[in-house]
């Protein structure tokens, strides 16, 4: 049995269950091999293959094969947080705000006509089992009620009495999800960032293209021009296969490289605009830091934003499909760090650690602070037990899943809801907060 990630939207209670499945299997014969990150899950297997040692180009290598006991002497990122050489670590106090939001009255599903209030200005958690009504209460009710108070377009809203407190504190609200970025199959995180207008620009003022009168369109592969038009500036060629998934090949007219011959021989340092896109994101950040121009800076600063989600080893031209929806996430955080004069906004993500190394959580934690001190309000869904006990606020929902769930257990800070006898994220949350 090969699995991916199965504790993906798991409470730390049903991992633990999970766990045991997994053992039954192993214990009746069979073979189980997990792709995982849950810090639990890697210490109940009996044999850990760890690869690395970092991301990208940086990575492709076996690091550690062997036990859990044997990991202790391993030089690897894993081995260093699960045996607390290096660790997420729990804010020396919690930001505190006399600003909210109240949704009164939210009775959507299993809700049971809940009151919640919602802090501003501050990182708050909505925790539970699964099945306790996080989703139903944010994706369902508040996210959509929000978007239609700020004459913003919306799905329908969950049923709810009352939306009251300090709304006008802030602008608008931001749901990021896991969803792909952009609609195109061309669109690419360089794209999403802006960074590739600027990158065109820099192209367009080299002497051969003023030569040749190329304009930034030409080295756009959205636009005919100087694309390769003949599979129109993808680099493949989709075959659609009647009865089976469609095959892409290699484009035989540019072999892959999106442009016309022409526009490839412009070069910029060396490197032509297929160069640029086959870079890494932290190899552009040092291609283009050398540079004075506004252009380069501009570079510089919107691909910075996405080294410091934890993206810097994906490709500039990567296809949006192949990225994970944990990285489709990542992306979209990078984007709204990169817009500076941002009204304060509410932001609300949806189990943003989905596939996250402890290593990748660290600085995921970082860039939701830095939304945080520009004004910004952060909300999260989420089971990661790091990411709760760094929060200023929880929400706890439950106590169970489904009929037994949709109450407001507690609420308060990580160390207030540790202590509620009732909370199934308390009493996995006292660990974490015990470590101190």
């Amino acid at each position: 049995y090969i699995l991916d990630e199965p504790s993906i939207g798991l409470h730390s209670r049903d991992t633990d269950r999970l766990i045991q499945v997994l053992q039954r299997l192993r214990d009746i014969g069979n073979t189980v091999v997990v792709v995982e990150h849950d810090e639990d899950i890697i210490k109940a297997a009996d044999e850990i293959i760890d690869v690395g040692p970092l991301a990208g180009r940086l990575g492709g290598e076996i690091v550690y094969q062997g036990t859990l006991q044997n990991l202790k002497k391993a030089d690897t990122l894993t081995a260093d947080y699960i045996y607390g050489k290096k660790n997420i670590p729990v804010p020396a106090k919690r930001r505190k705000s006399k600003r909210y939001l109240l949704l009164s009255g939210a009775t959507e599903n299993n809700l049971k006509n809940i009151d919640v209030k919602i802090p501003l200005g501050i990182m708050t958690a909505v925790t539970g089992v699964s099945g306790s009504g996080k989703s139903t209460l944010i994706k369902t009710i508040l996210v959509p009620a929000l978007k239609k108070y700020y004459g913003d377009y919306s799905d329908r809203t969950g049923s709810f009495n009352r939306l009251s407190g300090d709304l006008n504190s802030i602008h608008g609200v931001e749901f990021i999800d896991q969803n792909p970025i952009g609609k195109s199959s061309r669109s690419n995180p360089v794209t999403y960032l802006k960074a590739w207008d600027d990158i065109r620009k820099i192209f367009a003022d080299e002497k051969l293209s003023k030569l040749n009168g190329f304009k930034p369109a030409h080295f756009s592969f959205n636009v005919p021009g100087g694309r390769c038009e003949e599979c129109q500036g993808e680099g493949i060629i989709k075959v659609e296969m009647q009865f089976m998934a469609d095959v892409y090949l290699e484009c035989e007219h540019c072999k892959g490289k999106r442009f016309k011959d022409e526009v490839l021989e412009v070069k910029y340092k060396g490197q032509n605009i297929y160069d640029i896109l086959e870079m890494t994101v932290n190899q552009a950040v040092e291609f283009f830091s050398s540079g004075t121009s506004h252009s380069e800076r501009s570079i510089v600063s919107k691909l910075q934003k996405l080294v410091d989600v934890g993206l810097g080893y994906i490709k500039l031209g990567q296809a949006s499909s192949t990225l994970s929806g944990g990285e489709s996430q990542r992306v979209k955080l990078a984007y709204h760090l990169s817009q500076e004069n941002a009204e304060p906004t509410l932001f609300v993500f949806d189990e943003p650690t989905t596939g996250l190394h402890f290593h990748d959580i660290h600085k995921l934690m970082d860039s939701l602070n830095a939304l945080i001190e520009r004004g910004h309000t952060v909300l999260i869904i989420e089971h990661n037990m790091d990411v709760i006990k760094c929060a200023d606020y929880l929400i706890d929902l439950g106590p169970e899943g489904g009929n037994a769930g949709g109450y407001l257990v507690c609420a308060g800070t990580p160390e207030e809801v540790a202590a509620c006898a009732a909370s199934y994220t308390g009493q996995f949350l006292q660990e974490k907060l015990n470590h101190l």
